[in-house]
């Protein structure tokens, strides 16, 4: 059994390698400690770590382990599973959308960092308990699939409305910016909830296919913990991605990249 660690800023995503199954677990980075203790039941060569508190669960490890840099980690657990679902891409973005997002180029042996944004799952609870009082995630990202956008985000659409747009009308012209106009209706914490994960996941596509332009590939893969219980993070990326003219993947397990990926480092 080999076991490999990626120790986020909210979560750590752990991957067991079994000789013939992987199991994939996570776990609040407030809770590092039970996660250290039960490591020191295990062989340090047994482990490897990626992450930014990797060095934290080192220190406190009876032997050494393997420690990596957690974009190269990323690269290589996200090739293994791209491939492992049927897709064989000679070069791609990865967007990393975790506490922030994090995007890098692949040319399916190595990685590079092109760019970052502070716009994630950090805002999508920050700003969605700021809207609604709700501190779960869970709970947050439940209650904002049932959502409508309509009232609060402005699109082409509203703006074009008695004529043809010469862009796609369901294209956001402004976040938030139907709200004045229909300043008479009421907005559900549900409505506010959806329209804060719209805008997460229209800037993170925005960048993405942007970078992507930049480094003339089509393919845009999308992974990291924000997507966990997240449809509609997930539609949004995917179909403004498409609207884009370029190719979305949504990637299983892929916030388990790191965790894989220092596991065949």
């Amino acid at each position: 059994m080999k076991i490999g660690i990626d120790a986020g800023g909210t979560l750590i995503k752990i991957v067991i390698q079994h000789d013939d199954y992987r199991e994939y677990q996570t776990i609040p980075t407030t809770e590092i400690d039970k996660v250290i203790t039960w490591l020191n039941n295990h062989s340090c060569e047994d482990i490897s770590l990626t992450g930014g508190h990797a060095a934290t669960i080192n220190q406190q490890l009876n032997c050494s382990s393997r420690t990596f840099v957690e974009f190269d980690a990323a690269a290589i657990g996200l090739n293994i599973l791209l491939k492992e679902q049927g897709h064989y891409l000679d070069n791609y973005i990865f967007t990393n959308v975790g506490t922030g997002t994090s995007l890098h180029f692949s040319d399916g042996i190595k990685q590079s960092r092109v760019g970052g944004i502070g716009t994630g799952g950090g805002m999508i609870q920050g700003l969605g308990y700021l809207l609604s009082g709700i501190e779960n995630y869970e709970e947050l990202t439940n209650m904002a699939q049932h959502g409508n956008r309509e009232l609060i985000d402005l699109k082409v659409k509203h703006i074009y409305e008695n004529t043809e747009p010469p862009i796609p009308g369901d294209l956001t012209a402004a976040n938030f910016g139907n709200v004045l106009h229909n300043i008479d209706s009421t907005f559900t914490k549900a409505d506010k909830l959806a329209c804060v994960i719209g805008l997460v996941g229209e800037v993170i596509t925005t960048m993405a296919i942007t970078v992507a332009r930049e480094h003339n590939t089509e393919h845009v893969a999308y992974i990291g913990s924000s997507f966990h219980n997240n449809f509609l993070l997930r539609k949004v990326v995917e179909d403004y991605t498409i609207l884009r003219g370029f190719k979305p993947y949504y990637v299983e397990h892929g916030a388990f990249s790191g965790a894989l990926g220092c596991l065949n480092l």
